[in-house]
């Protein structure tokens, strides 16, 4: 039975069983989508990322992205997570490198320390949601809601709605897949904000893992959403951190900063560690059809 290799790090920590799991699976080129679908579906995390060799010139290495039912154009902590791996095998040194996804090419810049910071695709800023169908979504009420910004959507390469609420909100909330599904929320970022700092907590409705201990793109997303709303200046580099993870029992750090000019967001990056914690290889399935 032939194999492929494999290795699960966690992203966004600096220490083992904590941050955002991910399989990194190497020398993928061989493997078809509904292979690498199977693959994603086996480890049963929130992604599974499949190292390929680039088809554009400029870039150091591709990727493909799924969770354990679709395939993703791009997400954060995966491409963290692979850029570290590859550079703690050899593969190149620390400094800048290039992704190639299906959001396009994307920069990584590699420390020896096992880090990376991401620069997320061109931001794109979205339009409201209805609060209403969010508290519904959450099993909030109408007294968790910080009322002064409006909820809406806002990414880097991967949209995420965001809904602002009080501190105290975050660990009672109640996810109804249902009700995400009749208002056709599939990405929800709920978040606390207070003195440059974000506790957050995001959800996949309906997705095979349905929250996340540590979303880089929505981490990046949130950066669109604070300029918009003023809670970050409109002119210049902020920096902020994203505290995620807490309720699920796998803490995770994210240090952004997102570079405004005009009262819009203009470009967004997100940082954090990366710890490895197994290796391996896993069968090949076999082709399908």
């Amino acid at each position: 039975m032939s194999t492929v290799a494999y290795e699960i790090v966690d992203v966004f920590t600096d220490r083992p069983f904590a941050g955002n799991p991910l399989a990194v699976v190497l020398g993928a080129e061989h493997l078809d989508t509904a292979q690498m679908q199977l693959l994603a579906r086996e480890f049963n995390l929130a992604e599974t990322v499949f190292v390929l060799p680039p088809t554009d010139p400029a870039a150091t290495y591709r990727v493909r992205i799924f969770t354990g039912s679709q395939e993703l154009p791009f997400a954060g902590h995966p491409s963290v997570g692979t850029a570290v791996t590859l550079m703690r095998q050899g593969r190149f040194g620390p400094g800048r490198v290039v992704q190639e996804c299906g959001a396009g090419l994307l920069p990584l810049d590699v420390t020896a320390a096992g880090a990376a910071t991401l620069t997320g695709a061109p931001p794109r800023l979205g339009a409201p949601a209805d609060p209403a169908a969010l508290l519904e979504i959450t099993g909030l009420t109408a007294e968790d809601r910080e009322t002064s910004a409006v909820p809406r959507e806002a990414g880097c390469g991967l949209d995420w709605i965001f809904f602002p609420v009080r501190r105290s909100a975050l660990a009672t909330i109640h996810l109804d897949p249902w009700a995400a599904a009749r208002h056709g929320v599939t990405g929800l970022s709920v978040f606390s904000w207070a003195d440059g700092q974000a506790h957050a907590r995001v959800f996949v409705p309906g997705d095979a893992v349905w929250e996340d201990p540590a979303t880089g793109s929505a981490a990046l997303g949130l950066g669109v959403w604070l300029v918009a709303a003023g809670w970050l200046p409109g002119e210049g580099v902020s920096t902020f951190r994203v505290h995620q993870g807490v309720e699920m029992k796998r803490p995770s750090i994210l240090d952004c900063t997102v570079t405004a000019e005009s009262g819009a967001a203009t470009s967004a990056t997100v940082s954090g560690h990366v710890y490895p914690v197994a290796s391996g290889k896993i069968a090949v399935p076999p082709f399908i059809g």
